[in-house]
């Protein structure tokens, strides 16, 4: 029978060879992106020194005290040539964190730092915190804007009843965070991004506005609104830059993934659509790019959605989900994508800043019914004909 310690040498020898798996690209299906074989990150991923207790006194059957059920929706930036995901990691009873996890090329070989985020609170304190979006303004400061849920006190017999507001801190290294206060606004707010650069002098804000918690209720999709101050930043002018619309990918709701990624062409957005089927809700991520000198501007919106679950992205704790807040542009213009399948794991894929601009000035419209679909489709053949 092996001894505690040549247990715990097996254990970390196990976790190691994970952290060192390489990830190979899958041949893409469509020419816009290609997928990578393995999830960048799983629960396996988090350290063994936040799950175990290495003391054989304490814990002799080499338990793990501290369990962990997800990695996911992840905000990504790059710094100083470090490729950095502050990742959502949620524990066995529930209650999401944040934790930075560093890869040397965005792909694989991800390791988390030596501690997870230390994030300060503000006002009463919230049940969760969640889905970061990291924005590096023209300002100088780091900014993520995440989720804060709290009970819902109105309620205090619906134990499900929650709010949402949208929390903000601020880092120069992702390290040390200074809290500012919560987004001030009319609605709840558990989807909003910061634009990268000021807009006439104030920071601009993409928005959710939603009735309630899960269901938007009479909220009209992605909305944007100008704030004086990040410091202490008020929604008060909110206008719906991309609304949704019945019986498409984005009927029951929508909302801006990372901040939008500017290209002598426009600026390029990543969203996700949702949409009710038997399965229950079915996420998926679609783009549309709006106008440089007018970000509320679209100016294309390919129809349909940009990337759906595959394969085993289907199966997970929320089935039939796709999520981003996060992807980085390179120098060389390679755009990666990080996404998370069924609220559990994370993954990459890899794509252009040329190729996503041509997909979206390129790809149609949605027409918005059927006849127009397949009128969309007889042009295209038309099209092909000629060009025998």
């Amino acid at each position: 029978m092996a001894t505690f310690q040549e247990k715990l040498a097996q254990l970390k020898r196990n976790h190691e060879e994970l952290l060192m798996r390489p990830n190979r690209p899958l041949k893409s299906t469509n020419s816009i992106y290609r997928r990578y074989e393995n999830p960048i990150i799983e629960a396996q991923h988090v350290p063994l020194e936040w799950r175990y207790d290495f003391d054989e006194k304490s814990n002799p059957y080499l338990m793990e005290r501290i369990g962990v059920n997800a990695t996911f929706n992840a905000g990504a930036i790059k710094l100083d040539g470090r490729y950095l995901m502050v990742v959502r990691v949620e524990g066995n009873d529930r209650k999401s964190f944040f934790a930075v996890a560093e890869s040397s090329n965005g792909i694989d070989k991800w390791r988390f730092w030596e501690r997870p985020v230390v994030m300060p609170e503000w006002g009463e304190p919230a049940t969760n915190v969640y889905d970061m979006r990291l924005t590096q303004h023209e300002d100088g400061w780091i900014y993520g804007i995440f989720c804060v849920e709290r009970k819902d006190t109105t309620q205090p017999n619906d134990l499900s009843a929650a709010t949402a507001a949208a929390g903000v801190a601020r880092t120069k290294d992702l390290k040390t965070w200074e809290r500012l206060p919560d987004i001030k606004a009319e609605s709840q707010q558990r989807n909003v991004v910061l634009h990268p650069e000021f807009v006439d002098g104030k920071y601009a804000l993409y928005t959710r506005p939603a009735d309630g918690f899960i269901e938007t209720g009479s909220g009209g999709g992605i909305g944007w609104a100008l704030v004086e101050d990040m410091t202490c930043a008020e929604i008060r002018d909110e206008k719906i830059i991309d609304a949704r619309y019945y019986h498409t990918i984005k009927e029951v709701k929508n909302g801006e993934g990372p901040h939008p990624i500017r290209t002598d062409r426009g600026w390029l957005h990543l969203a996700h659509g949702v949409r009710n089927c038997a399965w229950g809700l079915r996420y998926v991520l679609y783009m549309y790019m709006t106008a440089l000198e007018d970000p509320t501007r679209v100016i294309a919106a390919p129809a349909g959605f940009f990337m759906a679950p595959d394969g085993d992205e289907y199966i997970g704790d929320v089935g039939n989900v796709l999520f981003s807040n996060g992807w980085i542009k390179d120098d060389n213009g390679r755009v990666l994508i990080y996404y998370a399948s069924a609220d559990k794991r994370m993954h990459v894929a890899e794509s252009s800043v040329d190729r996503l601009v041509n997909y979206c000035l390129n790809t149609p419209e949605d027409g918005l019914r059927t006849a127009l679909s397949v009128e969309t489709i007889c042009k295209l053949i038309d099209k092909n004909k000629k060009q025998k």
